[in-house]
């Protein structure tokens, strides 16, 4: 792994806000407008008029939501809302959360890693990132010259070593506490002891880090970082070397991957008998039943046979979940249409999904973006209330599928490969506003 350093992070003073839950957001990614409003409501310095500042009628070329954003976070400083650091730190951080009926505590810590370009070191992407996404990015970086959301990055560490040095260390110690609009609970423990910084940096020195969470802004800090050195403001100590991320070991008992389902738009509505036709030379399909409450059974069936190529499709059409079971022709199909990928790739089950079945099968490329969920109860939903962006109608097609693995994301990232879009959830997100850290 690049070298990681302590950083002088901004916090909130408590004294001037009250709680911490009350000016923490989730990223800004998962922020709809409905959660927008709601943050705004919630405290006058949450973190979201940072991240994700509201556009507001008159909005130019000089005032606007980056703008706005950059001089709030000059005056909550100067007003003393927000703190630096006094010495560098690292930053252990906990999420104890509830995910399927299972009780999870995700440990981990923050601190700066040296950015290295994808490609050209051992930090390793896994999903597709979108260039919009990127140049909404920049400008928030240029406005404020801070990274306000950290990078998630996982690590492989089989015994968890480094995380139980900084977990021993903060045992009676007492965190920072925040609660989430989700009801996940988050603990923080800043650590400035040199020696024990030291001791987890060499710890980790070697290792791999593999992004999970965070594309668009790593990819973002290197073009910032670029910027600077182009305009000869960039020195070896500037702090833009670095980029403020949560490491986690891939071994860590709370590192979790949910699913992410599909309820696509774009295409026409499609019988059941139509896509068993479609699909029956490259899967085992099989028509399990009707109605939308069928879906727990059928992520039932998936999810315990732990199966890639085992995919649920509603058709709306006719109210009828099919089941589809890639065979031996399947894979040989996809090895034909997806030649520049490994078989790892190929066999993941949203590659299939969207490679063989929607692209090639279905013909239908360049859809509107689906609505992505990740709760079976979600899926039901969507079903029966139809789609919201339009008017309630019912959603052509529905997929359930399963997540790629911990596994599936260190093999295809070493292959220098990128998973499609929304292969991956890690539930829960990390929370931005607990740690800015400056970068001028």
């Amino acid at each position: 792994m690049p070298q990681i350093q302590a950083i002088r992070g901004l916090r909130y003073d408590l004294g001037h806000v009250g709680s911490l839950s009350d000016v923490v957001a989730p990223p800004y990614d998962v922020i709809g407008t409905e959660l927008q409003e709601e943050l705004y409501k919630k405290h006058p310095a949450n973190t979201v008029r940072l991240i994700l500042n509201r556009e507001e009628p008159g909005d130019d070329e000089t005032h606007n939501r980056y703008s706005r954003a950059a001089r709030l976070l000059k005056d909550w400083t100067r007003e003393g809302i927000l703190s630096q650091e006094s010495d560098p730190a690292i930053y252990v951080y906990h999420q104890e959360f509830e995910a399927e009926g299972t009780h999870y505590v995700r440990r981990g810590f923050m601190a700066g890693v040296q950015l290295v370009r994808f490609g050209e070191g051992n930090i390793y992407p896994h999903e597709e990132t979108h260039s919009s996404a990127k140049a909404d990015r920049l400008k928030l970086f240029n406005a404020t010259k801070t990274n306000l959301s950290q990078i998630f990055g996982l690590y492989p560490d089989p015994t968890n070593k480094t995380q139980r040095l900084l977990d021993d260390y903060v045992i009676d110690k007492t965190p920072l506490v925040a609660t989430d609009h989700l009801g996940v609970v988050h603990r923080l423990w800043p650590i400035s002891d040199l020696s024990l910084i030291s001791e987890v940096s060499s710890a980790i020195a070697a290792a791999p880090m593999y992004v999970a969470d965070g594309h668009h802004r790593y990819e973002t800090a290197c073009n910032y970082k670029d910027q600077l050195a182009e305009s000869g403001e960039l020195t070896p100590v500037h702090p833009a070397n670095y980029v403020m991320t949560m490491l986690v070991s891939m071994s860590d008992e709370g590192m979790i991957v949910l699913p992410t389902h599909r309820l696509f738009r774009g295409l026409p509505a499609i019988k059941s008998d139509d896509l068993i036709a479609k699909l029956g030379k490259y899967f085992d399909v099989a028509i399990v039943g009707q109605g939308a409450d069928l879906a727990d059974t059928i992520w039932t069936d998936i999810a315990t046979g732990d199966e890639q190529g085992k995919i649920g499709f509603y058709c709306p059409v006719d109210d009828t979940w099919v089941m589809a079971n890639f065979n031996e022709e399947g894979q040989a199909k996809m090895a034909e249409i997806a030649a520049e990928h490994s078989g790892d790739w190929q066999a993941l089950g949203v590659s299939i999904l969207h490679r063989l079945v929607m692209e090639t099968l279905l013909g239908a490329k360049e859809l509107p973006k689906a609505n992505y969920v990740h709760l079976v109860s979600e899926v039901v939903e969507g079903i029966q209330q139809g789609d919201p962006e339009n008017g309630g109608q019912p959603y052509p097609l529905a997929a359930i599928v399963m997540p790629a693995t911990i596994d599936h994301i260190r093999t295809i990232s070493e292959h220098g490969e990128r998973m499609p879009a929304k292969s991956t959830y890690f539930y829960p997100k990390l929370l931005s506003g607990l740690v800015f850290n400056p970068l001028s």
